[in-house]
This record gives C-alpha cells, structure tokens and sequence, in this order.
C-alpha cells in the first residue's frame, strides 16, 4: 500500500531565518522491498512578494528507507516557509501510474499525456503542483487540472489567466482504478466552499468532506497538494493547506492565509488512503 511522507521546512529553520534551498532526509516509515516511485506536491508557502514567485520541491535521492527532500528557491526570491507532501508508491502499488510534466512561457497550457499501458476502464486522475515560477508584479493565478480521462491518457491542463505572467510550472499526476478500495480523492477550491470570496476575500476557509462509498477500516492517511490559486500580488504570498479530525468516515479540509494577504481562491488536491 502506499505511504505518506512530509517534509515542512520549519523543522530546519524558522520562517524568520529564511534559506534558498532547505533540505532533509526523511525516512519511511517501514523498509520497501526496493525502491519506490514518488509523486509529491507543494501544500504550504509563505513567499516574499518583493521578487518573482520562485518555489519548488525536488526529490533527487531515494533508496528504499529514505528520501532528500528539498524546498527550494533560486534567485533574489525570499521563501520563508514551504511543505511538501510525498506520495509513496512502494513496489507493490502497481495498479497505480504516475509522472510530471513542466510548462514553461512559451508552452500551450494543454497536453496530452499518454499512460504507459491502459487502465481497463477510465482511471481517477489527481494532479496538484510542485513547481511555480510567476512574476511578482502581477496577481499571481495558477491552475492545473484534468480533462478528458480515458483507458488510455488524459489532458492535463497548467493554465493562467488576466495579466498574470507564467514563467513557468510543473504538475504532478497520480492515476489508479477506479474501482480500487480502500482509497478516496477529490479537489476542494474555496470558490466552492464561500461563493463570494473572489469579491470578498476571506482568510481562512473550511469544508468538511466524507468519505462517500468508500470504506476505511482505520483513520487513513491524506495527502494534500495546491492545485489552484488566485493570490494578490501587493503582498506576500501565503496559502496554508491542511486536513484535521480525520475519522474513518471523513475529515476537515482547511485552506487559509494570514496577516496582509489577500486570497481571492485557492484550491486543493486529497487523496485519503490505507
């Protein structure tokens, strides 16, 4: 089964002490039989708005008891905070596909991504970012998402819009059988959970969410990735996503920001599993 792993820079320095690129080591929780493939997605960030947005999580070294974990920065941009949630999927997840793919400037915001062998029937599709480059003079909005979904592929979709200026953006993708137990997914955007908070903006949003049809025997684990945001650019660039009382039968999904931020919308990517 798959394993939930996080790394929150935080737990290397405080948000005041900033650095361009934090790092740890994160184990497993259980020794793999081999190395695993991973899929992982940014959930938080606190980024100076004076230089252009610049955030993304890297894993360049795996075996199969630990992770290198970066939260990175390049630049003259300030990143004072970032977490990264990994998706691990051990050598025996085999009914799961996953894989990335970087947009820059230049690129259409639409592709077509092409599974490495068919699923029999259309797939669940999950996608959520890792990498954002925007630039700071513009609100920052930014969306990736899925279309189109058959045996065989999917669209996927890395899209702005207004005058935002994209750099460039990377999306991560999970797919697994529809059918599969013991797993539940779903996107949360605030536009949904307070309709007029793209003309009102709020700070803090919450959802409670249940599990529908799907059965856990235990609380399961959750990841959550940003799939979705709509920022002002006159200051910073905080968005705070998380889960809390998870229960087997569902949970509270948070998406929040603080001090002077303004949060027209943002949203999110969960997938609750055993």
């Amino acid at each position: 089964m798959p394993v939930l792993c996080k790394f929150d820079t935080q737990t290397i320095h405080p948000s005041a002490n900033p650095q361009t690129d934090t790092r740890t080591t994160v184990c497993f929780p259980r020794q793999l039989v081999a190395r695993p493939r991973l899929s992982h997605g940014i959930r938080a960030l606190d980024v100076d708005k004076n230089a252009n947005i610049r955030i993304r999580s890297t894993l360049p070294y795996f075996t199969n008891t630990w992770v290198d974990c970066h939260v990175e920065t390049w630049c003259d941009t300030t990143l004072y905070w970032g977490i990264d949630d990994i998706f691990v999927l051990t050598p025996a997840d085999l009914d799961f596909l996953t894989g990335e793919h970087m947009r820059e400037s230049h690129n259409p915001s639409t592709v077509r991504i092409n599974f490495e062998r068919p699923f029999v029937t259309p797939p669940k599709v999950v996608v959520f970012l890792n990498l954002i480059d925007l630039d700071n003079n513009y609100s920052w909005r930014l969306s990736v998402s899925a279309s189109n979904i058959d045996r065989s592929g999917f669209t996927l979709h890395i899209e702005t819009w207004g005058d935002t200026i994209l750099y460039y953006a990377r999306a991560c993708w999970i797919a697994y059988p529809e059918d599969r137990e013991h797993i539940f997914s779903t996107s949360v955007n605030t536009m949904d959970l307070n309709p007029g908070s793209v003309t009102k903006p709020q700070p803090k949003h919450s959802r409670d969410i249940t599990f529908d049809t799907v059965g856990f025997w235990k609380n399961p684990s959750v990841f959550v990735a940003l799939n979705f945001l709509d920022v002002d650019c006159k200051a910073n660039l905080r968005i705070n996503s998380y889960v809390d009382g998870v229960t087997k039968t569902g949970l509270a999904c948070h998406i929040d920001s603080w001090d002077d931020t303004v949060l027209y919308a943002a949203g999110v990517s969960i997938i609750a599993f055993i």
